[in-house]
């Protein structure tokens, strides 16, 4: 079966979304990526503005010649686009493989409606099943962060990047990605609101009560999945 069909699937039904807006927030990741060259060939893009979770994002949105506004400074963004790591039945989310859940947060947060697209292979029974919890630490705090980390019985170390840098990976906003495993999480607010808790850490890839709809992509075709907004 062809997994990259069914991400083409998700951001085929993503397109609908952002049809007669203006302003639209785009995430960072493999399915986002087809979502944007999706939008610049089926012309979607000619009157829109785009806001990017990361620079990443920024530079294949521009590749395609499309108008790129700073998050810092943008306009309210009226539908954001992204996609995620884990899907719980409850669409709560992991999401941060990109090392950009700190943007990407902020833009699901304040956007009038939110949009997730993901494969069928990131729907998971609870988060944590199968990719670590990422958090987005301080420098100047990673050492007690860590520490503190251990003694509450989770194993958490700095993310390492392939070839190409020394050192561990930092998001745009300098901050450093620490992977956080947790195992299956009963209960993902808590846990995050727990996170967010300890002084130097800017964020968790968390996304509790975010999703308006999630389309599924399979190499057959897509759904959408639902739930009231918080």
């Amino acid at each position: 079966m062809s997994w990259e069909q069914a991400k083409v699937n998700a951001a085929k039904a993503a397109l609908s979304e952002v049809e007669g807006y203006r302003v639209v927030g785009v995430g960072t990741g493999s399915t986002v990526e087809k979502f944007i060259e999706l939008l610049a060939r089926e012309g979607f893009s000619k009157n829109q503005l785009y806001v990017p979770s990361s620079i990443d994002t920024a530079l294949k949105l521009s590749r395609w010649g499309l108008l790129v506004l700073d998050p810092g400074s943008a306009p309210e963004v009226e539908v954001y686009v992204d996609g995620a790591d884990e899907v719980d039945p409850e669409l709560n989310m992991i999401k941060g493989g990109g090392a950009a859940m700190t943007t990407e947060k902020i833009l699901a947060y304040y956007a009038r409606r939110r949009v997730f697209i993901v494969d069928q292979t990131k729907l998971v029974d609870k988060l944590g099943e199968k990719h670590p919890v990422p958090i987005e630490v301080l420098p100047c705090a990673l050492a007690p962060v860590l520490r503190e980390l251990e003694k509450r019985g989770f194993k958490a170390a700095p993310r390492y990047p392939g070839k190409g840098k020394a050192g561990p990976v930092m998001s745009d906003a300098g901050g450093v990605i620490v992977d956080v495993h947790t195992g299956p999480v009963s209960d993902p607010e808590k846990l995050n609101l727990m996170l967010r808790s300890l002084p130097g850490v800017v964020e968790t890839g968390l996304f509790v009560g975010y999703a308006d709809v999630v389309y599924v992509g399979s190499p057959e075709g897509c759904k959408a999945l639902t739930k009231a907004r918080r």
